[in-house]
């Protein structure tokens, strides 16, 4: 039998994102208060639909330059300001996710540095960075006493699912620079790795730890007292993406 595109119902496609960042020593991501329907008012991830002219990493590009100014980092260029880690999570695809039509979103995790305050865009009426703890929330009340909503859509499952992919990789990966302007200390890098998961570290075993794992930190000859206290030395992401031996996260 021929191909009939008619026979098969139309579905549409999106991008949704979940762009962490760490902020105050906690762990933030990007929300955005729907302006219009479905669940207007209510906060959701950042996203939108796949055009006809783009594949899915194009769309999570385009999305994450318009919700935050990122460009997506290239490995090629280490010392690079403002790129952001971007990369696939998973693809939702529950046919009543969307009240609307048959809607299948690709999310895509995005990490970086301290990020100004955000800009809406779209549909959205607001944007702000929160803590991905206030997000996950269910039920009480959030920043400014505000009730606290489930996010829209699908977005608390995904969310919940880029984090833990997030503190996952950190353990056995390089990520973590991710969140790390191109030169900082290995106080910093802790912050980054408490912050994530959600855990105080010792500074003397993890100093050792990080320092000791080959490819992991590249000193780069400077010293900073932007943390105040005596000069620390400054490192750079090396070229390892896999450590070895991995950072285990702590048991809670």
């Amino acid at each position: 039998m021929p191909y009939d595109p008619s026979a098969f119902p139309p579905f549409a496609v999106t991008v949704d994102l979940v762009v962490l960042t760490v902020r105050r020593h906690a762990l933030c991501a990007l929300a955005v208060r729907r302006g219009e329907p479905p669940f207007q008012g209510r906060w959701a991830l950042p996203g939108g639909f796949v055009r006809a002219d783009e594949d899915l990493a194009q769309a999570a590009a385009r999305e994450l330059a318009e919700e935050t100014g990122l460009r997506v980092h290239d490995p090629s260029v280490p010392a690079q300001d403002h790129g952001a880690h971007l990369e696939q999570l998973a693809t939702y695809g529950d046919p009543k996710r969307d009240p609307r039509m048959r809607v299948v979103s690709v999310a895509h995790l995005a990490l970086a540095p301290d990020l100004p305050a955000p800009r809406a865009g779209g549909d959205a009426s607001n944007a702000r960075w929160a803590p991905v703890e206030e997000l996950l929330q269910q039920g009480g009340y959030g920043r400014d006493t505000e009730p606290v909503a489930p996010l829209a859509f699908d977005h608390a499952q995904i969310l919940a699912d880029g984090v833990e992919r997030a503190r996952s990789k950190i353990e056995y990966s390089s990520l973590a620079t991710a969140f790390c302007p191109p030169e900082f200390t290995v106080g910093e890098l802790r912050r980054v790795y408490e912050a994530v998961w959600g855990v105080a570290l010792d500074p003397r075993n993890f100093h050792r730890k990080v320092t000791g794992t080959p490819g992991f930190l590249v000193p780069t000859g400077g010293t900073t007292t932007r943390q105040g206290g005596r000069p620390a030395q400054l490192f750079r992401a090396g070229g390892a993406t896999l450590l070895n031996p991995p950072m285990l996260r702590p048991e809670v």
